[in-house]
């Protein structure tokens, strides 16, 4: 059995790679588990974070070959791809400057003569890692991880071998030693063993709402710490004191941006019953004009292929069935006639809570516009998901959108901003959209035994 690597912009076949038998995959979990004691003990902080300093330099020097990797294996667009490789870089900055005063002794007030809590590594730390962001996903998860002393081994996605291939290399010329970052070339199916194995001391999977249930039930049955990334279905508020042109050129990026191939994009948007109209017409207007598919390394593309054909299928499936279910299609709804997996950028008005537009995730070009007749109507569309990833409200009284992004029950709400993830701030979600935080201060500490001492 072989991972394929295929180009989603034209379908044609870029590479093969042969999955890993037992033999290799224990073989390797047991010489992480080896390599741990070494990595954690005998190699200090300040020495990982002159290694991190170092893997900055690395992604920063081979930025262009491993965005074009990038858009070659899953289809982003070029200019995307370099800014996806230029903020790992930023992220390895941050914790090479950071990661001291977060792994800190921490001192607490007690009846003792000293208290503190302290931060320790857990051991080897299995990683299954999605698409849509190759190198961004995986970096965000194993730079804290490996910088707080675990060992990270990857389940990298099944279309990105390439990728993930790369990344393992990145940290070899930064000069990690060998097996600290590890790349296992799995499927889906082997990953479960790897869970199970006394070695791994915890997982970490941003991926699908199904495939986090499989892995959060498997480590949860084990007894080992899970962090889940899931999907979201961001609500996107509109008030009516908003200045339209502001918030359309928002709704644009926010939603369509890496094909709307991400967990936090825009997906639902909730408008002020007295500017919908308004909004539909202009988003329309520019979503049609500004978006223009074409290949994914000219500059002048701005709307790159799906990562998947199967996966646009699935999307096409979900909003043929809401509009069968009486949702109006403004713009869109239909694959593109040529070569790849590029789908018409798709607005859907009318939506019901029945129709998959309203409560599934749509994973891909399309966005659902939905009413409100005041705001606090907004928030409870807001709400009304099973997901609680992000979220954003855009209008001119602060006061109000600040009210408003609080009752948001997300992991993140922004004001006058499209969502996004920034090492300085803590990411995750709540309900089905997972739990665990990365990033920050709070992502180096996730893998960590946070141990109390007390001394009378």
């Amino acid at each position: 059995m072989a991972m394929q690597s295929m180009n989603p912009a034209t379908g044609a076949h870029n590479a093969e790679f042969d999955l890993w038998d037992e033999a290799t995959i224990e073989q390797t979990v047991t010489d992480a588990g080896m390599l741990w004691t070494q990595w954690a003990k005998e190699v200090p902080l300040e020495h990982r974070c002159q290694l991190l300093k170092r893997l900055g330099d690395v992604l920063l020097d081979d930025r262009e070959p491993l965005a074009e990797l990038i858009t070659l294996e899953m289809g982003k667009l070029y200019k995307e791809a370099l800014a996806e490789v230029d903020k790992c870089a930023q992220l390895c900055d941050y914790y090479a400057e950071k990661a001291p005063e977060f792994l800190a002794d921490e001192p607490l007030e007690s009846g003792g003569s000293r208290s503190y809590l302290t931060y320790k590594p857990l051991g080897v730390v299995l990683g299954v890692m999605p698409w849509n962001f190759p190198l961004w996903q995986v970096f965000r998860f194993a730079v804290p991880t490996i910088t707080a002393g675990n060992i990270a081994l990857v389940k990298h996605a099944s279309n990105v071998p390439q990728c993930a291939l790369a990344i393992e290399e990145v940290f070899r010329k930064a000069g990690y030693p060998e097996g600290v970052y590890q790349h296992m070339l799995i499927s889906a199916s082997q990953v479960e063993p790897v869970i199970r194995n006394k070695v791994i001391k915890a997982v970490s999977l941003t991926g699908s709402e199904p495939a986090g249930r499989k892995v959060a039930a498997v480590a949860g049955s084990e007894l080992k710490k899970c962090v889940l990334e899931l999907g979201g279905s961001d609500a996107f508020v509109i008030l009516d004191d908003v200045d339209m042109a502001t918030v359309v050129a928002g709704a644009v990026k926010g939603r369509f941006q890496n094909c709307g191939q991400s967990c936090i994009a825009a997906k639902r948007f909730i408008v002020d019953a007295y500017r919908h109209d308004e909004f539909v017409a202009q988003f329309k207007e520019a979503v049609e004009s500004q978006l223009q598919a074409g290949d994914p390394m000219d500059a002048d593309t701005t709307l790159a292929p799906m990562a998947r054909q199967d996966l646009l299928e699935e999307l096409d499936a979900q909003v043929q069935k809401s509009v069968q279910m009486g949702a109006t299609l403004v713009t869109g709804g239909y694959q593109l006639d040529c070569p790849g997996s590029y789908y018409a950028p798709t607005i859907l008005t009318d939506v019901t809570s029945a129709m998959p537009a309203y409560h599934e995730e749509m994973f891909g070009p399309v966005a659902t516009v939905l009413k409100a007749s005041e705001p606090a109507h907004a928030v409870g569309l807001a709400n009304a998901t099973d997901f609680g990833l992000g979220g954003s409200v855009w209008g001119k009284d602060a006061a109000t959108c600040e009210t408003i992004a609080r009752n948001i029950e997300s992991g993140a709400s922004y004001v006058n901003s499209i969502t996004f993830s920034d090492p300085r701030l803590p990411f995750g979600g709540i309900r089905h959209s997972g739990y665990g935080r990365e990033l920050s201060r709070e992502g180096i500490r996730e893998f960590t035994n946070i141990k109390t001492i007390y001394i009378h």
